[in-house]
């Protein structure tokens, strides 16, 4: 008989705590709904709420009035397609595998064909149902992931059955370079993405992610979808904008030890002693999506000093170096700031050699997760 999961701990007895500030991002959200030129702020939600959960991000947002919701696997539509409203919508950026219409088309969900393959089944299911099955369509603009070729759209255009059977709802593009303004490929796409969506005439246009919403006006177009930036981080290359953090991670102290010099720690030793310092392990590693790369790389913080890794990240702790801290400083028990006021998202994914986004979506399940309450909504701003 399988073992039921272990319920987490208390935030006193966990060896890590994530806060997740609800306010702040929902904070984010109207200050990108309400500081561009478009028309509509959608919220990207995929992966779980970039790891944040879902289950109560997507909440928070509909109470800030957030009707658009976009994820990128249909499990990911199911999942939160009994959070919203009516009036909401959530649709599917990787489109339908084969045989997946049904279940979509039951849900209320919509895809975003990304092919003609996927339109000719999404086009064949509605013709199947008798009725007419919205959807949004995804144009390739140069980044040679997902949607359709200029050919291939201009053929969609034309096709007067398939315009009848599934009413656009909207003309997707997607940047590459997007967090680099002054890249010539974003001019590049946005001529490429105008040229195919004006073949789609009345049909509203979505280009701008996390880091065009927050540059210029000519790549917002009729639907914003941000991602990054509600979760806090800022998503353009050396560039500050009024994006609230939303997430703090903490980690324990284990235990303490004084170590003499030429004394190795963590796997490999690669770290050794250069004269008598002092040590603290503390409880998180990389089963908790504490990056192994940021080993002798990343460090903590605590009251007013960065505590440098020493040695390797382990599975399940993580040694840091606290001989700058005065004796009987730290104890165990005691926590320290691994993501915060202190050590930005930012700061920690630039030292793993990796991207906030990897970082957001790969903490642990381990964690005791504190959610900061929501602040008492206006009733004009959850009205459908």
């Amino acid at each position: 008989m399988p073992m039921s999961p272990s319920p987490l701990p208390m935030a006193e007895d966990a060896g890590a705590i994530l806060t997740i500030d609800l306010d702040a991002l929902v904070a984010n959200w109207r200050y990108l709904a309400t500081h561009t030129t478009a028309r509509q702020a959608a919220a990207v939600v995929k992966a779980d709420a970039y790891g944040l959960g879902a289950a109560q991000v997507v909440p928070a947002l509909v109470v800030a009035g957030c009707r658009l919701f976009f994820v990128a696997h249909l499990a990911e539509a199911l999942a939160i397609r009994p959070l919203l409203p009516d009036g909401a919508q959530v649709a599917v950026l990787n489109g339908l595998m084969p045989s997946a219409e049904p279940a979509c088309a039951a849900a209320n969900v919509l895809p975003v064909l990304n092919s003609p393959d996927q339109a000719r089944r999404w086009q064949a299911h509605a013709q199947a149902l008798g009725r007419p099955l919205p959807a949004m369509l995804q144009l390739d603009i140069g980044m040679a992931r997902l949607g359709l070729s200029l050919d291939q759209a201009g053929a969609m255009a034309a096709d007067s059955a398939f315009a009848q059977m599934v009413p656009l709802q909207a003309v997707l593009g997607h940047l590459a370079c997007a967090d680099d303004p002054a890249d010539p490929a974003n001019a590049a796409q946005l001529a490429a993405f105008r040229a195919g969506a004006v073949l789609f005439p009345g049909v509203p246009r979505s280009l701008a992610n996390s880091a065009a919403s927050l540059n210029d006006a000519r790549f917002h177009g009729d639907i914003l979808r941000p991602g990054l930036a509600l979760y806090g981080a800022q998503p353009v290359t050396d560039a500050r904008h009024p994006i609230r953090p939303v997430i703090s991670l903490q980690a324990r102290v284990i235990q303490t030890r004084d170590v003499i010099d030429g004394t190795g720690a963590g796997y490999g030793l690669t770290w050794r002693a250069d004269g008598p310092r002092r040590l603290a392990t503390l409880a998180v590693g990389y089963a908790d999506g504490w990056p192994r790369s940021l080993s002798e790389r990343g460090a903590a913080w605590w009251n007013g000093h960065d505590l440098p890794i020493a040695g390797r990240v382990s599975m399940d702790s993580t040694i840091i170096d606290i001989t700058a801290l005065p004796l009987e400083a730290l104890r165990a028990g005691d926590l320290v700031e691994l993501i915060g006021p202190h050590r930005p998202i930012e700061q920690v994914a630039a030292q793993a050699g990796t991207i906030a986004y990897e970082i957001l979506t790969g903490l642990g399940h381990r964690y005791t997760r504190r959610y900061l309450p929501l602040a008492v909504p206006n009733p004009q701003e959850i009205a459908a």
